[in-house]
């Protein structure tokens, strides 16, 4: 059952080159109860579509955004900025990629917390301060009574990656959006970080659509996965198909540029992600790909199906 339902999205930017589009005709769903994965380099879109979803591009400062963003049949991209903050951190909630910035650094965790609820109209503190240790239990935080009284930069950097989880599952939302969740936090950590959401995701029965340069990660948590590459969507498939038999050659480099792939040589993609104030007249991943044909520096490949659950947009395979 399709939960979130994203349709032809595109998020663009005035700036001083000009107009720029950072996400070009995005589509794609996510079903109840499943991990969505959207990998990519950097500068793909991964980030620029999350906040998209959550309504929080500003346009005041000259983003716009078209398409659609269906959430239980509401275009949330329609919605007033009142309507929106009724779903923000309530029925969909975002782990965002740096908690040290995005945590209030003149509040202590327990105000920020309780935040969320207050904000949702659930005013008794005392209720409320039951519940965010009990939260905070659940997220194996040691002593979480005396973490409340704590501010961001006494915390570690696990630490405050879950007091930003807590908050994020405080109202128990229906979709959690996970942005570089394990950023910058050591092997042991991570691996916390990453039971932690599948834990989630198996008591709420929350989806989760986790966007990361990981692949590994990928591999342990999510059921479909999503590529994006220069603002557009390559290829969509479930987990299996998408390590067991990549269709689109960016797939393969980025498969292949996994450390446990090593043979002698570390494989890396030549190349970098063109930049979005460069003009592309075909397509943008020609100019890397190692199967590049002359179709492909003419003409953009649309997204087709190649089989159940299992869509492309590349040039090999047509006639």
């Amino acid at each position: 059952m399709k939960l979130l339902e994203v349709n032809n999205l595109k998020v663009s930017f005035n700036t001083i080159y000009g107009r720029v589009t950072a996400v070009d005709g995005v589509s794609f769903c996510v079903n109840n109860g499943e991990i969505l994965g959207i990998v990519g380099e950097s500068g793909s879109g991964k980030s620029v579509t999350s906040l998209s979803i959550m309504n929080l591009i500003e346009k005041e400062k000259g983003g716009f955004v078209e398409g659609e963003v269906l959430f239980e049949g509401t275009d949330l991209l329609k919605l007033k900025e009142k309507e929106m903050c009724n779903i923000r951190g309530n029925k969909i909630s975002m782990i965002f990629q740096e908690p040290m910035t995005s945590l209030n650094p003149v509040f202590n965790v327990y105000k920020q917390i309780n935040e969320v609820y207050k904000t949702h109209g659930r005013k008794n503190n005392e209720e409320n301060k039951e519940k965010i240790i009990n939260i905070l239990e659940q997220l194996n935080i040691p002593k979480p009574e005396s973490i409340l009284k704590k501010y961001p930069f006494e915390l570690s950097g696990g630490m405050r990656q879950r007091i930003m989880i807590a908050m994020a599952i405080a109202c128990n939302p229906q979709i959690i959006i996970a942005d570089e969740p394990t950023t910058a936090l050591d092997v042991t950590t991570q691996a916390e970080i990453l039971d932690l959401l599948k834990k989630i995701t198996q008591r709420t029965n929350s989806s989760i659509m986790l966007i990361t340069h990981d692949l590994g990660i990928i591999a342990e948590l999510a059921q479909r996965v999503i590529v994006m590459y220069r603002g557009k969507v390559v290829e969509k498939c479930n987990v299996l198909k998408f390590f067991d038999s990549p269709f689109h050659p960016y797939s393969k480099g980025l498969i292949n540029a996994m450390p446990n792939n090593f043979d002698k040589r570390f494989y890396s993609i030549n190349g970098n992600v063109p930049s979005i104030y460069e003009e592309i007249e075909g397509c943008a991943y020609a100019s890397r790909c190692p199967n590049c044909m002359e179709i492909c520096k003419k003409k953009v490949p649309q997204m087709r199906q190649i089989e159940d659950d299992h869509s492309v947009a590349c040039w090999l395979g047509t006639n």
